[in-house]
């Protein structure tokens, strides 16, 4: 059904971009607007990913400049049935994460050094087991070519005041003119806005899966949500329209941006976290994937912290209370092995 509602709010989104391109130049226009629309995916299907991490400023690890983070994401990937993505730190304060790439055997996964320095072992866990699940869904794929139309929208929105007065071209004079400024940029919004809440609900769902334990992402979404609010991210702020990729709106919401927001509600996602791991306990042992050290044991001893990140268990999510069924005991303050 995700899928289908996929499919359905993009056939919307080319419509309304085949509309506007006629509104404004009638069918003339609309097929410019076709052939500029498929030059603008076609390049973005083979680069969208570099454009991206390199606004990010991302820089890329392996196993001997990020051996932790590395080889936990190599075992989640394993546990998903993935090929290895390219792994990815920004230099950013803020906790955040996002995947990028056109297909799995071409995928990125990239984290904060905020999201490392803040959350547990089993928090980042089940960050990157979430992306992991965007790169499995090939929801990289089409966020990029719902956020590239969505963008050529807008650009023929800013010619129609311009172009489109001419009744020899627009079939419905002003009126094409006023609709094609206003409304259908407003409309490529909320498509786009439909298909980025639609697949990170179901991100959230299979990250779960795919690292045994939803309560270790829905505590990280509620650390996530609280960082991304009080702590600004600059390259996230100057390139607003990457914003839907990350786990959470990077956005601080100092301006516009934030009062159309591609992502559904944190709480609710937490909650949705919650039912699951209430109603579908995981059978897997509660133990994150990670890297064992060599020269020391894999088994944690009881007391002592579990995990490189030293977290003992998920914290409980902001925004929620101290009654959850199937929430583990708070034993103490996690800190990440970076700070």
């Amino acid at each position: 059904m995700n899928y289908f509602r996929t499919a359905l709010l993009l056939a919307a989104m080319t419509a309304l971009f085949m509309g506007l391109g006629y509104l404004i130049g009638g069918p003339t226009g609309m097929t410019i607007a076709f052939v500029v629309a498929a030059l603008m995916n076609v390049f973005s299907y083979w680069n969208a990913d570099k454009l991206v991490l390199r606004m990010h400023n991302a820089v890329e690890v392996d196993a001997r400049t990020e051996p932790r983070f590395y080889n936990l994401v190599a075992r989640l990937a394993e546990n998903a049935g993935l090929p290895m993505p390219r792994v990815f730190v920004i230099e950013e304060a803020q906790p955040n994460a996002f995947a990028t790439g056109r297909n799995p055997e071409n995928a990125a996964v990239a984290a904060t050094r905020g999201l490392l320095q803040s959350l547990s072992e089993e928090e980042v866990a089940g960050v990157m087991a979430h992306e992991l699940a965007h790169v499995k869904n090939h929801d990289t794929l089409i966020m990029t070519i719902t956020a590239t139309i969505a963008g050529a929208i807008s650009m023929l929105a800013n010619f129609a005041l311009f172009f489109g007065g001419n009744r020899n071209n627009n079939p419905l004079g002003i009126i094409g003119v006023i609709a094609a400024m206003i409304v259908a940029p407003l409309a490529a919004m909320l498509v786009q806005m439909a298909i980025s809440r639609t697949r990170e609900y179901a991100a959230d769902k299979a990250g779960a899966e795919i690292c045994g334990q939803p309560l270790w992402l829905a505590s990280a979404l509620g650390k996530i949500a609280g960082g991304a609010a009080h702590i600004p991210n600059r390259n996230a702020e100057d390139n607003p329209a990457t914003a839907h990729m990350f786990i959470v709106n990077p956005l601080s919401g100092q301006n516009m941006d934030n009062l159309f927001s591609t992502h559904p509600a944190t709480e609710n996602r937490i909650a949705a976290l919650q039912d699951m791991a209430r109603n579908a306990p995981p059978s897997r042992p509660a133990s994150p994937p990670r890297p064992e050290p060599s020269g020391t044991s894999s088994a944690p001893t009881s007391g002592s912290s579990s995990g490189p990140w030293g977290g003992s268990g998920p914290a409980r999510p902001h925004g929620t209370g101290s009654s959850n069924p199937g929430r583990p005991p708070r034993t103490g303050r996690r800190r990440g092995p970076w700070g």
